[in-house]
């Protein structure tokens, strides 16, 4: 079925001039309402946006910094054993009698009247 025409004729009265210029303004105003919504919703996407940006970053910097503090902590472990050992080498070269040991077993040290033999570390073939 087609449509029907609509036969009503408008009138040009005051009020209709009045009408017609209300509904105007408020399609201004939805105009408006709906372009200011735009573009507060497009100012918090970039900021929304930009937030999560910057705390992937954040995170990626942090998870870098958390392995460089355990790298430096195993480092700075082994370094205190590294001291602790060089310490009681300190505490033992001030001893006279652990000096006189090395250098007997290292450079054959010998005491008076004492003779020494080198004995190979290999052991025989036979």
């Amino acid at each position: 079925m087609p449509l029907k025409k609509k036969n009503v004729t408008r009138l040009d009265s005051n009020y209709m001039q009045q009408y017609d210029a209300y509904i105007e303004r408020q399609k201004r105003k939805k105009q408006r309402l709906v372009r200011r919504l735009v573009l507060f919703s497009i100012v918090a996407a970039i900021a929304f946006g930009s937030l999560v940006t910057y705390h992937i970053n954040q995170r990626a910097l942090h998870e870098e910094k958390e392995e460089q503090y355990e790298q430096l902590q195993s480092e700075m472990a082994t370094l205190e054993k590294e001291e602790q050992n060089l310490k009681e080498e300190i505490k033992l070269l001030n001893n006279e009698e652990y000096v006189l040991d090395i250098a007997r077993t290292n450079y054959f040290f010998s005491k008076e009247g004492e003779l020494i033999f080198k004995i190979p570390d290999e052991d025989p073939s036979y």
